[in-house]
């Protein structure tokens, strides 16, 4: 009886030691957005989404009117015999407009992260309207309450369909490009409107079949409305109206505030999957409004992470971009202990590998398959060349997004991804190389031409010799951890063995062979043995030299340096341990390019690159890449304090761990699947402060610890007290709106 009262103590103090303490809603306010004038654009507007629908608000451009966009990452073009960036793209949907009595004059908003609401207030010459706007975190409506005083409750709502063409024909169009207008493209038929019963509906038919539906009514009482919107896409079958038909005919007014609360408590639930606070606040907020991004854009059952989330507006890129962006855009969701958020990836590359085989020639459909730059969620897209000849041989793709399943279950030790997804993906993706593989005299293995991401074209392309390396390791480590008996192991280990080296200059990587990094150039494509591949790593003598070297050259010819130009490098310098490099290049984002709400934006939106800021901040705290956990690796010196709780790693550990005045005091393992736990950090003298795990010192910095699955350990320095993770001090909240 005793033994049982002091294991359940241990139990109890693990439980509540070194154990995040906050007042959530009191912290998540303090990452609000806050505007004091109305934007105007969608990277300036406050966003909202449930993985699926999503809308932002703005002033409408030239007009006296307020947008609520209506978006659906759901909604695409699905042309049988287009499969190209025109005919399988995301597409436009509409918009209502608030119309007010009197000219508006001002207005603010706040973004409210802790319940994904947005609050306002319009002001006009004849009054003013208080607005309170949500998309419901579970059901498929937007949902917008209006208020008005006096003066302005004759305010109206009017519905304005978008044409459904490609936006990058419309794109082309608006900006007389003629670069990306298609001279044989063919229209979608335009929407109807119709009315019945009390509800609106929109109807626009494809060309392709099916469509997207848009129903709405007003439950307006006095100077008060309430406008509730629901959008549905079916594809091939017509029944998206039927969908919305039920939905709007599902909820009465009674129900609003039973639907808000669900709403509230599913974000209520998200937030504390992981808690991380940090000295410098503005990156404190950015964190945390990429977190808001994340479930805001993607959910199980709902859309894939593109190049757009559900905010879809005129750009030459409506799709997923398979040669970087869906890659960033996913990377953030392990660390942060938001697993389900990375499910649509994982289901999109299980659920599709007859597409992915259909984008390669069919002499090679037999064994492998590829992916290429752009396609819909289907992963269906233009053919990818093969290598060796003039055309351009993007094969890269499909190994890189292998590269995040992979994460996928090293973070959560899942074999169904290995086993049903992960392996039978990659042996093709891989197989799509052997063929073009030649020995030279020395007996090294050389690849054909193939292309690297919007640069060129090489023999012993880096971008693919890093991919196909980690492949064959891979594909290895998998057959031993599910006792696979494949035919091609002898071949993967060859390959592995023989592979030529990666082509290098006196300015670090080269593209390819006898191409040298000569011009300025966004993509880091070219280093990816360093950074996320890790094939050249800190534990390697030279690989630190030769990584600095590639990065400078990188970014010192100028003309293209972009948004993920400098979130690369600043991964790429966290993972060597460099914290103020790491932070000094993750400026470079902020100074230059990241937009008053956190979107990012070149000729079109790119998501990706601010959600992969958020992964440099994980990569500074926090990385466990070759089997080993690295509490704070690279935090920046002038991050004294710094806390986090619930952060996961490789191996599906759950780490916490408190860093005070440049020291750490704290850190908590669990371990969720009994994987091997091996720790490097530099906290001195650590000791095993509860728990049943021993501390084993294995080199400088260096221990291992015995933890079986669903053990907890905390870690202290000798003597030292067991903190309580809570938010650290620092200067300034809300930096991101408009003020």
């Amino acid at each position: 009886m005793k033994r049982l009262l002091l294991f359940s103590i241990t139990v109890w103090c693990i439980t509540v030691c070194c154990h995040c303490q906050i007042d959530w809603k009191n912290f998540m306010s303090q990452q609000d957005m806050i505007w004091t004038r109305l934007p105007q654009t969608w990277y300036e507007a406050p966003f909202m989404g449930n993985g699926s629908m999503g809308t932002y608000i703005c002033k409408e451009p030239g007009k006296n009117a307020i947008r609520v966009d209506i978006g659906n990452s759901m909604v695409h073009d699905r042309r049988a015999d287009d499969k190209s960036i025109y005919g399988r793209c995301r597409l436009l949907i509409g918009y209502f407009l608030l119309q007010p009595a009197g000219e508006i004059q001002s207005g603010n908003m706040r973004l409210g992260l802790w319940n994904a609401e947005t609050t306002g207030c319009i002001r006009t010459t004849k009054g003013e309207i208080k607005l309170k706007a949500c998309v419901t975190s579970e059901n498929p409506y937007i949902i917008v309450e209006a208020e008005a005083t006096e003066g302005e409750k004759d305010f109206i709502w009017k519905f304005y369909p978008e044409n459904t063409d490609s936006p990058r024909q419309l794109n082309a169009i608006r900006i007389k490009s003629k670069k990306h207008f298609k001279k044989d493209y063919i229209s979608n038929p335009v929407s109807q409107l119709s009315a019945r019963n009390g509800v609106n509906y929109c109807w626009q038919p494809l060309l392709a079949g099916g469509g997207t539906a848009t129903a709405w009514k007003e439950i307006r009482k006095n100077n008060k409305s309430v406008l509730i919107i629901s959008n549905a896409y079916s594809f091939p079958e017509t029944n998206a109206m039927r969908k919305v038909e039920t939905a709007l005919a599902n909820l009465q007014e009674n129900d609003l505030p039973a639907l808000l609360k669900a709403h509230r408590e599913w974000w209520h639930s998200y937030y504390p999957q992981s808690f991380v606070s940090l000295p410098d606040k503005k990156k404190e907020n950015f964190y945390w409004a990429q977190m808001y991004k994340l479930a805001s854009a993607t959910r199980i059952g709902g859309g894939l992470l593109d190049n757009s989330g559900p905010w879809q507006v005129l750009t030459p890129w409506p799709n997923a971009w398979w040669n970087l962006n869906v890659q960033l855009s996913y990377w953030s969701v392990y660390a942060s202990n938001r697993l389900e958020l990375g499910m649509p990836l994982v289901n999109a590359i299980g659920s599709n590998l007859k597409n992915l085989i259909s984008n390669v020639p069919e002499a090679y459909r037999k064994d492998a398959a590829a992916l290429p730059v752009a396609t819909d969620f289907s992963l269906a897209g233009e053919m990818v060349n093969v290598p060796g000849t003039e055309k351009k041989a993007q094969v890269g793709n499909l190994p890189w997004i292998c590269h995040n399943i992979w994460l996928q279950y090293r973070f959560s030790m899942d074999e169904t991804i290995l086993r049903d997804v992960l392996f039978p993906t990659l042996r093709r993706a891989i197989n799509f190389y052997l063929p073009f593989l030649k020995e030279d005299e020395q007996g090294k293995l050389h690849l054909k031409r193939t292309f690297s991401p919007e640069y060129g074209t090489a023999e012993d392309c880096n971008y693919d010799i890093a991919l196909l390396r980690w492949g064959c390791n891979t594909l290895l480590e998998a057959t031993r951890i599910l006792s696979v008996d494949d035919e091609l192991i002898p071949r993967w280990k060859e390959v592995t063995e023989k592979l030529t080296d990666y082509p290098q200059d006196k300015n670090g990587m080269m593209i390819g062979k006898d191409v040298p990094f000569s011009r300025s150039h966004r993509h880091y494509s070219h280093l990816l043995m360093f950074y996320p591949l890790y094939l050249l790593n800190a534990e390697q003598s030279g690989s630190k030299e030769l990584m600095e070297k590639s990065v400078e050259h990188w970014h010192s010819l100028p003309g293209n340096i972009l948004g993920y130009t400098y979130t690369g490098a600043s991964s790429l310098y966290a993972a060597f341990g460099e914290g103020d490099k790491a932070l000094e290049k993750l400026n470079g984002l902020f100074a230059r390019t990241l937009r008053p709400n956190t979107m990012y934006m070149e000729s079109g939106p790119v998501i990706e690159t601010p959600l992969s800021g958020a992964q440099c901040i994980h990569d500074m705290l926090l990385q466990s890449w070759g089997g080993k956990i690295r509490v704070f690796p690279a935090v920046p010196s002038q991050w004294g304090d710094v806390q986090f709780e619930d952060l996961r790693t490789e191996g599906a550990f759950l780490v916490s761990a408190g860093r005070k005045d440049g020291k750490t005091t704290c850190i908590r393992i669990k371990s969720l699947a009994g994987e091997p736990c091996i720790l490097r950090t530099d906290m001195v003298k650590p000791i095993v402060k509860l728990g049943h795990a021993t501390l084993t010192p294995t080199g400088k910095g260096e221990y291992s610890l015995d933890l079986k699955k669903g053990e907890t350990v905390v870690l202290t320095t000798e003597g030292g007290a067991i903190p309580v993770i809570s938010p650290v001090d620092g200067q300034g909240r809300n930096f991101f709106g408009l003020q």
